[in-house]
């Protein structure tokens, strides 16, 4: 990594801020995490008792146990971040709870993906029948995923066997050998490119399945304009969660990793970025909260309100 003082004048301050760092995010994370366990858990308890009988069931439970995965990941940044663990947790949290973090994050982000295409399918294109929709093909297409995240990420866990240099600022690009910091940016640049076309999926698809819902409901004539209106408020209450919880984070993302990799980024430049992506990256984390809330909204209302007249399989 390139030493940030560098490219700045000797004698400025660049280091970061202790009160954000140390303790604002720190216990912004403990909070995200204490609601992330009880609100997983509790999902968790109950898809133990809902049979695996359709294919978008699957994909949530698999949402579930990335969620609470990933809820198991916080512990250590909180205690990595505020100061109150060894160095070596530092260097776990750079070499492998970081990298899982990620992991279950982009395994949830997909599945939300595969879920808009299931609803697309079955809505839309409802009196086309398809293997896809199998529980077995799903089963299948969930260990796929689960499989591709982490063939993208374990070699970030294999190339960071960089020794500790100072014990007292531990940064994790430091601990990356030179192939991991080039797979450092080709994966973190491949990830976003799945969070984007997963997004844009999710806009087309939605926006089908809007259009095939009124149209049906001007047909029928059948459904009231109370009804309409939750079946809007279904749909776009997944994107939304996508817009607040991910986007900042991805767009945030890119300029942040050039600035770990790159050599003309100020420290200024490079604080700034960190605030960034830290932040936002915050907001990532706390989907862990706010999908179990969607969840059960999504399973109690989906069937009831606008696909009541189309298969349900």
């Amino acid at each position: 990594m390139i030493n940030a003082t560098a490219t700045h004048p000797p004698g400025k301050d660049c280091s970061r801020n202790p009160l954000i760092m140390q303790q604002i995010i720190p216990v912004l994370y403990l909070v995200v995490f204490i609601a992330g366990i009880l609100f997983n858990g509790v999902s968790g308890w109950i898809f133990f008792y809902v049979p695996s009988s359709k294919s978008f069931i699957v994909y949530l439970k698999n949402i579930v146990v990335a969620d609470f995965l990933m809820s198991l990941t916080f512990p250590f940044k909180i205690l990595s971040d505020s100061g109150l663990g060894p160095w070596q947790l530092n260097v776990f949290v750079c070499r492998v709870s970081a990298v899982l973090f990620y992991v279950n994050m982009y395994v949830s982000i997909v599945f939300f993906g595969l879920i808009s295409f299931d609803r697309y399918y079955k809505i839309v294109k409802s009196l086309l029948t398809s293997f896809i929709h199998s529980v077995s093909y799903s089963k299948i297409l969930s260990v796929a995923v689960w499989l591709l995240m982490l063939l993208l990420a374990v070699p970030n866990i294999i190339l960071t066997n960089q020794s500790v240099k100072d014990v007292a600022q531990i940064k994790c690009m430091e601990l990356k050998n030179e192939l991991g910091k080039k797979w450092h940016k080709a994966s973190n640049y491949i990830f976003v490119g799945i969070f984007w076309m997963v997004f844009l999926l999710l806009i087309i698809f939605y926006t089908a399945i809007t259009r095939k819902i009124f149209k049906s409901h001007l047909k029928s004539r059948r459904i009231s304009i109370s009804v309409k209106k939750k079946s809007s408020r279904n749909i776009f209450s997944i994107v939304f969660v996508f817009v607040v919880c991910f986007v900042p984070y991805h767009i945030a993302r890119i300029p942040y990793t050039k600035s770990q990799t790159e050599a003309h980024y100020t420290c200024q430049s490079k604080e700034i970025l960190l605030y960034v992506k830290e932040f936002t990256l915050l907001l990532s984390a706390a989907n862990v909260c706010l999908d179990p809330i969607f969840i059960s909204f999504y399973v109690s209302h989906l069937e009831k309100s606008y696909v009541r007249n189309f298969t349900f399989h």
